[in-house]
């Protein structure tokens, strides 16, 4: 059998890539004549088309879109062999990505064993989900931390661990002395602090406000916890937030827990893609943190 031309097989890729001829000529700075001429040198090779022409736009064949599945991994492949080089990955480099709004406590938490340890490099960079999952599919990040799970899809699918949970709470100033809060009675009343809709924690406390016939009069909506850390301490409002966040507070008493709130709780991710070759270090900080998983994150205060 003749051998594979992987440079046949790149300019396929690209092509199916864009569905265009001109547009993927244009990327590879070739003649579309030439990338024609490539391409059909690849489907001699296989005898059959890998194209259907409909308009302008070009359609994968059936034994089209089993080539581009074999296309994507050879060079998802190569990608991750490059990357895993140039960032140093067997000299003990673990490259972490967090969703901009998560936890640092969860952050230090996760990443305590190999704090201490001289010989390890971490480079962690924050951002949005959807942003650090791009760079973990091209395999510039190792994995990526979120409070929210990556959802897969037909070109995609992500490995998302859970590593933690926590209570999620209603903390305040310092209520009168003999004053008990009771959450059904009490928290339509309050000026309230929320994370925003896009959040794990909004999504079941809108679900269970709706279920208990509760109207909270939310004040402000808040990405990061962070912020929300500090309106719970200066506001003078109730938040809803992981106690975790303002642990120092409450150790201090500028803040008090009212209450748990039942059937909320942030659940926190490790996103990883399926690799080759996966980092020993990567590989203990996921074990030591599956093996913890019942326990709540114990750091100081965001």
């Amino acid at each position: 059998m003749s051998r594979l031309n992987y440079h046949h097989l790149h300019y396929f890729w690209a092509v199916a890539s864009e569905g265009h001829l001109t547009r993927a000529a244009e990327r590879l700075h070739v003649s579309q004549s030439a990338l024609s001429a490539q391409i059909r040198q690849l489907e001699e090779q296989l005898g059959q088309p890998l194209f259907l022409r409909e308009g302008r736009k070009l359609q994968l064949t059936e034994l089209g879109a089993v080539v581009m599945g074999y296309a994507e991994e050879i060079f998802a492949l190569g990608n991750e062999l490059l990357a895993s080089a140039a960032s140093g990955v067997g000299r003990n480099t673990l490259r972490i990505g967090s969703v901009a709004t998560l936890s640092r406590n969860f952050q230090e938490w996760f990443l305590q064993p190999v704090l201490q340890e001289a010989a390890v490099r971490l480079v962690l960079e924050a951002g949005s989900l959807d942003e650090l999952l791009q760079r973990l599919k091209t395999h510039e990040l190792d994995v990526v931390l979120s409070n929210r799970p990556a959802l897969g899809n037909d070109k995609q699918s992500w490995r998302c661990r859970t590593l933690a949970r926590q209570p999620v709470v209603l903390v305040g100033p310092p209520l009168p002395a003999g004053q008990v809060f009771q959450f059904e009675r009490d928290l339509p009343a309050l000026p309230l602090l929320a994370p925003s809709r896009k959040s794990e924690i909004r999504l079941r406390f809108d679900l269970l406000c709706e279920e208990l016939a509760l109207q909270p009069a939310i004040r402000a909506e808040v990405d990061d916890m962070a912020m929300l850390r500090l309106l719970a301490r200066d506001a003078g409002c109730v938040a809803l937030l992981p106690a975790i966040v303002v642990r120092d507070e409450l150790d201090k008493g500028l803040l008090q827990q009212y209450c748990v709130v039942p059937r909320v709780e942030e659940t926190f991710y490790a996103i990883t893609v399926q690799r080759q070759y996966l980092s020993p270090l990567l590989q203990d900080l996921l074990r030591m943190a599956s093996t913890e998983q019942g326990m709540h994150p114990e750091t100081a205060s965001d």
